[in-house]
């Protein structure tokens, strides 16, 4: 393997792991529904496309919500699991391209990654729920999406920029892929 890969393929697993193991974490909280209120492996995936760039947090954001529904059965895989595999590949894809267009610049990354994966998973859900026999409207979307995800939304947008300077200062965040 090419030392280009080792990199990108090391962190995207430590993001990949994370997005597993967060979401179990969030369970020993004492708040009803954390997970959906705290959107813990959104942060992951966000991450992995700033880190790695979009190929690897598309990959990160098609295999965290999988993997963790196979060994955890959370999310269940359908509808939401499949919902979500493609709210976070979206978010994997976009937190990479935009970091990579805005030269770097996080809320300008952020803002549309996290905008464009919650339309995604609007469509998703809307065609999943609705396969499964199950009701989903636009007042649900919004709910589910922005009021319930709210705190969630000001975590992602609190943690991830530190993380990211964090990084920086200790020279561990690695350079983007060009792909």
């Amino acid at each position: 393997m090419k030392k280009r890969a080792t990199v990108p393929l090391t962190i995207s697993a430590l993001c990949l792991a994370g997005g597993v193991i967060l979401p179990q974490a969030f369970h020993f909280l004492p708040i009803p529904n954390a997970g959906g209120m705290l959107c813990p492996m959104h942060i992951p995936v966000l991450l992995c496309g700033i880190l790695c760039g979009w190929p690897w947090g598309l990959l990160c954001g098609i295999l965290t919500p999988l993997l963790s529904s196979m060994i955890t059965g959370m999310p269940p895989l359908f509808p939401t699991g499949a919902s979500m595999i493609c709210e976070l590949a979206t978010y994997g894809i976009l937190s990479g391209l935009f970091y990579q267009i805005t030269q770097g610049k996080i809320y300008a990354t952020l803002f549309p990654a996290m905008l464009g994966g919650r339309f995604v998973m609007g469509i998703s859900s809307l065609l999943f729920y609705n396969l499964a026999g199950k009701g989903y409207t636009f007042e649900l979307f919004l709910t589910s999406a922005f009021v319930t995800a709210l705190p969630g939304i000001l975590l992602q947008l609190t943690l991830i920029p530190l993380l990211v300077v964090i990084l920086k200062k200790s020279k561990l965040f690695p350079a983007q892929q060009n792909s």
